[in-house]
């Protein structure tokens, strides 16, 4: 058995189990592209979350935080449905991070409890050139498994990353929910594995680093939904809600939106669209495969967009 490398980023806390240790250091990487999910319960939305996602990925990777709801056994029973149980990585961080704002930016980033250490550790367990960093909350449509499905061969080598819109779809009830197409929630999700592409730390939470000279793309509109859910507390990851238009323009964005139907006042927000389904189908559905795909393009006709 060969000895343990040591440490890329040992953490603060001096447990070894939880020291960062990159791939790329033992051997070439496989070809391919894996999903990494950072979840605190999300056993609700995995059953929209993952089917498509393991369509359209090599590998999925979950990384569970302190789930009380039985998030992990959830995921890996969705994968054994899909067929796709070898293709899932299912582990456990034990450590409470700090909310995004205020405790993060008060947070050393080599600590255990910093969103930053937290990524790179979840991020040093893929094994393929490239990673996709993605949301328990955020549904593929059939449009974004292919576009996923085509980027994990045509990016090898490239060295490029990709930014993938996503629209926020605010969940009233089974068959009523809210649409945001009043602006374009651009972030890059999808990176190349290496020593340039790793974490660290900015005011409001983690970001990635890439070189400057790294060749950008944007993937089209459509492809995905995040969703909130208006029973739950959408903000409880955050440490405080004053959020700064021009360091968390998207957070300040989701809080007005979401206080407005939180107060019934969603006809008054323009670009939010009210979506009903028909009987018998869940708007979840309804709208990542029938309203989303046959819906007019552009998407989001604001030239305005919100970038992090």
């Amino acid at each position: 058995m060969s000895p343990v490398r040591g440490a890329d980023i040992a953490c603060l806390e001096g447990d070894p189990a939880y020291d960062v240790r990159w791939p790329w250091k033992d051997g070439a990487l496989s070809p391919g592209l894996t999903c990494v999910f950072r979840l605190k319960n999300e056993a609700h939305n995995l059953p929209w979350v993952l089917p498509p996602m393991l369509e359209a990925v090599q590998h999925v990777v979950i990384v569970d935080n302190l789930s009380d709801d039985g998030t992990p056994e959830v995921a890996q029973e969705v994968a054994n449905e899909c067929g796709a149980g070898d293709r899932i990585t299912v582990t456990s961080y034990p450590h409470r991070v700090s909310r995004a704002g205020s405790e993060h930016l008060a947070t050393r980033p080599d600590s255990v409890h910093s969103l930053t250490h937290f990524y790179n550790w979840s991020f040093s367990h893929v094994r393929t050139a490239y990673s996709m960093k993605w949301d328990g909350d955020m549904v593929l449509t059939r449009e974004g498994v292919s576009i996923l499905r085509d980027l994990s061969w045509q990016l090898e080598d490239s060295n490029a990353i990709v930014a993938v819109p996503r629209h926020p779809l605010s969940v009233e009830s089974e068959q009523v929910a809210w649409l945001d197409l009043g602006f374009r929630f651009l972030e890059p999700w999808i990176y190349p594995m290496g020593p340039e592409f790793t974490f660290v730390k900015a005011f409001e939470w983690e970001v990635r680093e890439f070189p400057e000279s790294t060749t950008r793309l944007v993937a089209p509109e459509g492809l995905c939904v995040e969703l909130k859910w208006l029973d739950r507390d959408e903000f409880a990851h955050w440490s405080d809600m004053d959020f700064d238009t021009s360091r968390a323009p998207r957070k300040r964005r989701e809080w007005q939106v979401y206080s407005a139907l939180r107060d019934g006042r969603g006809h008054e927000v323009p670009g939010l669209h009210r979506i009903e389904s028909p009987p018998g189908v869940h708007v979840v559905d309804h709208v990542t495969r029938t309203w989303l795909p046959r819906a007019e393009r552009p998407l989001v006709r604001r030239k305005g967009r919100l970038e992090v």
